[in-house]
């Protein structure tokens, strides 16, 4: 998985010193990313922008300070989770979940038959039901770790709990998704049941 630390520090130095295009590069890099581990939270699309939004004006509105950020990419999911967080005790309820982007252009090949588009939305709606059935910290860090591409000890920064506590909670996510999807274990690769 390609390292999104590569380069940061160097974005960090530009931003602090007022670069629009380095900040355009990380707002690029971390808007969706940050905005799926939001919905966590606050379980609607909506609000979670919105969050996103202001972490990255009060980003911008701050560059001077940036230079003094460890690791820009902690800062960010931990801003974005005190964000969150600060959303719903102000809101003093849940939003409304709403429906899941099922397609992602990036994983439709073009040319696609329209029974490989079904099947690839039937996969993809299965392993979100799955996903949907892990318990909430579990599923945040299996998000983290494989579809965000964190660390373990980046994720524990970010959720304040140990890299013990990470490794136990992803092989409970990974042995709940694979009963869920049903994938046989003694297969090189995963048969995914479709419903």
């Amino acid at each position: 998985m390609k390292d999104f630390n590569e380069g940061l520090e160097d974005l960090q130095l530009r931003i602090s010193k007022g670069d629009q295009r380095a900040f355009e590069i990380v707002y690029l890099r971390y808007y969706r990313k940050l905005v799926v581990f939001s919905k966590n939270f606050l379980k609607s699309r909506e609000h979670a922008e919105e969050v996103v939004e202001d972490v990255f004006v009060k980003l911008w509105s701050k560059r001077e300070e940036i230079i003094y950020i460890q690791n820009l990419n902690v800062y960010l999911y931990s801003a974005t989770k005190n964000k969150s967080l600060n959303a719903l005790s102000s809101n003093a309820a849940r939003f409304v979940t709403e429906a899941l982007d099922i397609a992602d252009h990036d994983s439709i090949a073009e040319g696609s038959t329209p029974h490989d588009l079904l099947v690839t939305s039937e996969v993809m709606q299965s392993v979100q039901r799955a996903m949907d059935l892990l318990p909430e910290r579990c599923r945040i860090i299996f998000q983290l770790a494989r579809e965000d591409g964190l660390r373990y000890k980046e994720i524990a920064q970010i959720l304040n709990i140990s890299v013990n506590t990470i490794d136990a909670q992803m092989a409970i996510a990974v042995k709940r998704l694979c009963a869920s999807l049903g994938v046989e274990k003694d297969r090189k690769a995963p048969v995914v049941q479709v419903k």
